[in-house]
């Protein structure tokens, strides 16, 4: 019988993230992957909106409407950031045995959407 040729070892990236410590209970690589997917969606949600608002020309003041849209697009930006950060940190915490991050992304959505909902129901007023 003769043994199954190996494999070269595998190369993930970023190194800076799957270079450290060992490798985490599958569930928990998962799980973290599935949350970055859900940050995903949610910008996808972000620019939908961006594009839906500028597309339809809700019936408010062209430069609320255009400020409005900006803050959509921008927030997405930042999302799709935060998301990539936030997925490396907790796999490298996992992967190092150490706590997870501090939770700080969501606040920062919660915010950038409050303001977008402020200036939104300003807008629709006047």
């Amino acid at each position: 019988m003769t043994e199954p040729a190996s494999r070269p070892p595998e190369t993930r990236h970023p190194h800076w993230v799957y270079d450290h410590g060992t490798e985490p209970d599958p569930r928990f690589t998962l799980a973290n992957e599935r949350t970055f997917l859900a940050w995903a969606r949610t910008v996808l949600g972000l620019l939908a909106g961006a594009v839906a608002l500028h597309s339809f020309q809700v019936p408010t003041s062209e430069g609320v409407r255009d400020g409005v849209v900006l803050v959509l697009v921008l927030t997405a930006i930042l999302c799709t950031v935060f998301a990539m950060i936030r997925w490396a940190r907790v796999e490298r915490a996992m992967r190092e045995r150490r706590p997870l991050p501090a939770f700080s992304a969501g606040f920062i959505l919660a915010g950038a959407l409050l303001l977008i909902a402020v200036l939104l129901g300003v807008a629709l007023l006047f």
